[in-house]
């Protein structure tokens, strides 16, 4: 298989990305209401539980597949195929040398040290050590099949990754219908989802065979693929700790100071904004190995394309996690229940907030990954990590537990401090300070705006939004339009009015084939 001599179809990319997204979260969000009516808060508190305790480990797989991913995308010609294959035979003898002893460590240690840390107890964790077990191999699974799909990702054959990630979920979401009603525990959500991430490898595995078997190699430790791997590796599993800290502090700090079921209220709020967030990352992910392929482009041509990117995104991001802003309660009412909406409502504004803000790192990261930059992207990661940390110390113990999500807000507003800074510093060109707030910040700051506005008014409507599925989306549907069309018309007030225009009909070009556009 050899390099594409036509450029990258991004929009096609990020279609098959989106599709897969909306396919992973239209199911998870789905089958959730179901889990929690048979397994109960507690249970499925304690299963959030166990998954924190498993994320320290995806700093390790993230970063072997992201390291992978961006050697291999730089080494496509036939020329180089004996490098990508040694390549690829070290990070497969990484996945399997190296996850191996963590998976076996999370099957020992991680029940016993589990209880200790949160003061788990009672039949909601009396199958801890099996959901630990099967949580762990599930991890393994994943940690194995992202070497494989790093091959598919460095072609940019999104296709082939979305049609395992929804395969994948597919299976997670029938076992889950077919299991848990039998078996009402958190070791049987976790196991369900363990089996989901086993499909997916054995997909990758299947699928790299025929032609790109060529660029396969059994696992082996090379000397120079290792140190490859490893500098780029190091500071991204720096990055990933960061990030870490940042996504999981609120829910490792709830399960030490308050019972499973408020773990529970938080998770419920964390999916939804989690799901809105992730789902326009992955439109977004194609741009790593698209990066990856410009580094004989000149400074301007980089600049360009990396603004152009962070306002579509920071778009379409204010407007997806916006709309969820002004229904928060009555979405979480008819989708879990009362409980649930009288006590997550105000987490899930703060989060969705939180994630607008945390908007302004996505396209800006997957640049300094593409150009070797981990350092920086560490950098983001531990001061983003550092703030939440903190600021959850102080303000759980304090305000109780629906104050968690404004540490997430705290280290979102100094992530977007510290990447303002090193987009300063970072090109030396002239108006970067114009084009920062026109491209990254204006539209973040539109659709928070906008958005609770938009609640202040519903608050203060003579009439109560009825919590069913129509109001609900017609309200989120109308408000993330209204955040959009404002973020366009402003765009048309800044000296970039012209590329933002052309970008949007691009767009609308592709997906929407009207000759008058």
């Amino acid at each position: 298989m050899t390099l594409r001599k036509t450029p990258p179809d991004l929009l096609g990319n990020s279609a098959w990305n989106a599709m897969a997204f909306v396919v992973a979260v239209v199911l998870n969000l789905a089958i959730l209401p179901f889990v929690i009516t048979h397994l109960g808060l507690a249970a499925f508190g304690v299963a959030g539980l166990v998954t924190a305790c498993i994320a320290p480990a995806l700093v390790f797989s993230n970063a072997l597949g992201l390291s992978t991913s961006r050697e291999l995308a730089q080494r496509l010609e036939p020329s180089d195929r004996d490098d990508a294959r040694r390549l690829f035979a070290t990070a497969a003898m990484l996945a399997v040398g190296a996850g191996g002893p963590i998976a076996i460590f999370l099957l020992v240690a991680g029940a016993p040290l589990a209880r200790l840390g949160f003061h788990l107890a009672g039949p909601a964790a009396e199958d801890l050590s099996l959901a630990f077990a099967l949580a762990g191999i599930g991890w393994l699974c994943q940690c194995v099949s992202a070497v494989f799909i790093s091959l598919f990702t460095a072609r940019q054959d999104y296709r082939r990754i979305a049609s395992i990630g929804i395969i994948s979920t597919v299976v997670s979401t029938l076992a889950m219908l077919l299991l848990i009603p039998a078996a009402p525990y958190a070791s049987t959500f976790l196991g369900c989802q363990a089996l989901g991430l086993a499909i997916g490898l054995l997909l990758a595995l299947a699928w790299c065979r025929g032609p790109m078997r060529q660029w396969l190699a059994p696992p082996a430790l090379h000397h120079q693929a290792l140190g490859r791997l490893v500098r780029f590796g190091g500071w991204q599993v720096a990055a990933q700790g960061g990030a870490l800290l940042a996504g999981q502090a609120d829910r490792y700090l709830l399960g030490a100071l308050q019972q499973p079921q408020f773990v529970g209220f938080y998770g419920v709020a964390q999916r939804l904004q989690e799901a809105t967030y992730i789902g326009i990352l992955k439109v977004g992910e194609i741009l790593f190995p698209f990066f990856s392929t410009l580094q004989g482009e000149s400074e301007d041509r980089k600049v360009d394309l990396l603004f152009r990117s962070s306002w579509i995104l920071n778009v379409l991001a204010a407007s997806a996690l916006g709309g969820l802003i002004p229904v928060a309660g009555p979405l979480l009412h008819v989708w879990t229940g009362a409980e649930v909406a009288a006590e997550a409502a105000q987490v899930l504004v703060v989060l969705s907030i939180a994630g607008i803000l945390g908007s302004t790192a996505n396209v800006f990261g997957f640049y300094l990954l593409a150009h070797g930059r981990s350092r920086s992207n560490a950098l983001i990661a531990l001061i983003t990590g550092v703030v939440t940390l903190v600021t959850s110390a102080i303000a759980l113990p304090r305000f109780g537990w629906q104050a968690a999500g404004w540490s997430a807000c705290a280290g979102m507003i100094a992530q977007m401090a510290t990447i303002v800074f090193l987009l300063r510093r970072s090109f030396n060109l002239a108006g970067m300070w114009l084009r920062t707030v026109h491209c990254v910040l204006m539209p973040l700051g539109i659709g928070i705006a906008t958005a609770l506005a938009v609640r202040y008014g519903l608050d203060r409507a003579p009439f109560q939004l009825a919590p069913s599925w129509w109001s609900v989306g017609a309200v989120s549907s109308v408000t993330a339009a209204i955040i959009f069309a404002i973020a366009v018309a402003a765009s048309q007030l800044g000296p970039y009015r012209r590329a933002c225009w052309q970008d949007i009909r691009s767009i609308v070009r592709r997906f929407l084939p009207l000759k008058a556009v």
